[in-house]
């Protein structure tokens, strides 16, 4: 292993002679000078792997060193050393992005610690990460045998997801290979939970049915509403539990967590579907009974998502609430700072119905432009992607904006995405639709043992086109591919991001009630 250079820059060198010889025992190459232009000097003739600097030293400043320093080497990790404890310092040393700050007088194991901290954080993180995540597998494992209520499966995909995020940190792929495989068994029991389940929910109201798409307005939101305080109702279209996640630590500055939990999406997971319920209030039969107008049938060309304002309108109707209201739809990054620019007259309103089409639009473009795909490869930079584009978008501001504002905050989505993974060959006619993990249709040939099928779709609140109308759903990470074509559909489509069937990360959906710190 190659050995650790230092870089230590204080006035009084000296009195660390002990220090120097710690270090040395401990297997670390330690250099020193007197003042920052001998520092910087150093620095360019020599590849430090970490620099110690004393704020207080004749000619240039420690501050104004490590500036200097950070011009020509900006990723080089720099610890203040100051017998100064006055704020003002401490702030410009933090704002010269200082890897960590230690006050006069410094013990060598103190030293040691802070070289630990930031030299082998990684090797640190990933021991410890693999170590903890091996006692927690047979946990895991017996949570995915054990499951049968929503709540345990609730918490089954927290679990996970807490794993993959931490995981993510390690660089052991082992590890991140077994969650795979974990994750992997337990969409095959989710997906047998939902088979055995998801009728007698929908066709009934059984004691165990959990919060689903079209009861999420009449639970959630109107009892908000009709408490008499401002409510945001946010939907980010095609977002994950851990997409989600990964967003919300960059709110607890504005925000506070009121409520969290999982709600239950309905089949299919897509717009057309979840989101259409979801603002109406209704299964989609339903709506296609009660407001045919509004419903567009699967082998229909027109836009299928293109009625929810008016579905919203009469869900609050039907409720008899009358209320102030608004619903936009944004689809770029203008339309929402245009949005912003009208806060005044937003947090005026009793509710505000935003809908953010952003993560689907960026799991569109991961498959059909090369270069994204190239860069989101896996599931952390599939994420990390997500997340960049939370940091820097008008959603942000405008959240910071309504709790500036005092109103209450709900955000969710109509449904997730997963990765996919496996072909499953199905046969159809002309009218059968076109998603890749779910197919409805009157002539339908497929195994019945690798998808979850409803062969009588009004019993589950789906319309039919015609009398022998089914529907299949594909399970875990299966996608459904029609003969034409084959393997080029299959190359093509093989590892991108689909919804519309069943799995965790489609069909367990975050509903975060959030308020103004």
């Amino acid at each position: 292993m190659r050995q650790i250079r230092i870089l230590w820059v204080d006035d009084e060198v000296g009195v660390l002679r002990s220090h120097i010889l710690y270090l040395k025992e401990k297997g670390f190459e330690t250099d020193t000078c007197q003042a920052g232009n001998d520092a910087i000097n150093m620095v360019r003739e020599k590849p430090y792997d970490i620099i110690f600097l004393d704020e207080y030293m004749p000619g240039l400043s420690g501050i104004e060193t490590l500036r200097r320093i950070k011009a020509i080497r900006p990723s080089i990790p720099v610890v203040m050393i100051t017998k100064s404890e006055e704020e003002d310092i401490m702030d410009a040393a933090i704002g010269s992005q200082i890897a960590d700050y230690l006050i006069k007088p410094v013990k060598p194991q103190q030293i040691l610690l802070t070289l630990k901290r930031i030299l082998d954080i990684g090797d640190i993180v990933t021991r410890q990460t693999t170590t903890v995540f091996r006692e927690e597998f047979g946990s895991i494992s017996g949570m995915i045998t054990s499951a049968s209520t929503f709540g345990q499966w609730s918490e089954l995909y927290r679990r996970l997801t807490f794993w993959q995020s931490e995981l993510i940190k390690s660089s052991d792929t082992s590890m991140r290979e077994v969650l795979r495989m974990q994750d992997s068994d337990a969409n095959r029991a989710f997906g047998k939970y939902i088979s055995n389940n998801y009728t007698r929910w929908i066709s009934s109201d059984a004691a165990d049915r959990p919060l689903i798409s079209p009861a999420v307005m009449s639970k959630r939101i109107f009892p908000l509403i009709r408490k008499g305080s401002p409510v945001f109702f946010i939907i980010v279209d095609n977002m994950r539990l851990d997409q989600w996640q990964s967003m919300a630590g960059d709110l607890s500055q504005i925000m506070r967590t009121v409520s969290d939990e999982l709600y239950l999406s309905i089949l299919p997971t897509t717009t057309q579907y979840s989101r259409n319920a979801l603002f109406a209030g209704l299964m989609p039969a339903a709506i296609d009974e009660i407001m045919p107008e509004y419903w567009i049938n699967d082998h229909e060309e027109e836009g299928k998502n293109l009625n929810e304002e008016k579905l919203l309108g009469k869900n609050l109707q039907r409720a008899g609430i009358t209320c102030k209201w608004s619903y936009n739809k944004i689809s770029t990054d203008a339309e929402g700072r245009s949005l912003n620019d009208k806060i005044t007259q937003l947090l005026a309103n009793d509710l505000n119905v935003l809908v953010y089409n952003f993560v689907d639009m960026l799991s569109h473009a991961r498959t059909e432009i090369g270069v994204i795909r190239d860069m989101t490869g896996d599931e952390a930079s599939w994420l990390s992607l997500t997340h960049s584009w939370f940091i820097h978008s008008p959603l942000l501001e405008l959240l910071r904006l309504v709790s500036a504002g005092g109103a209450r905050v709900v955000i969710t989505t109509d449904h997730g995405n997963v990765k996919v993974q496996r072909p499953l060959k199905v046969v159809g006619d002309r009218q059968t639709s076109m998603n890749l993990r779910y197919k409805t249709g009157r002539n339908l040939d497929y195994n019945a043992r690798d998808v979850f099928e409803i062969t009588a779709p009004g019993k589950v609140g789906l319309p039919m086109t015609n009398i022998t109308s089914k529907y299949i759903f594909a399970c875990g990470n299966d996608f459904l591919v029609y003969p034409n074509n084959y393997n080029h559909i299959v190359s093509y489509y093989r590892d991108s991001f689909q919804h519309g069937g069943v799995s965790l990360q489609e069909m367990m959906l975050p509903l975060v009630s959030l308020e103004p710190v």
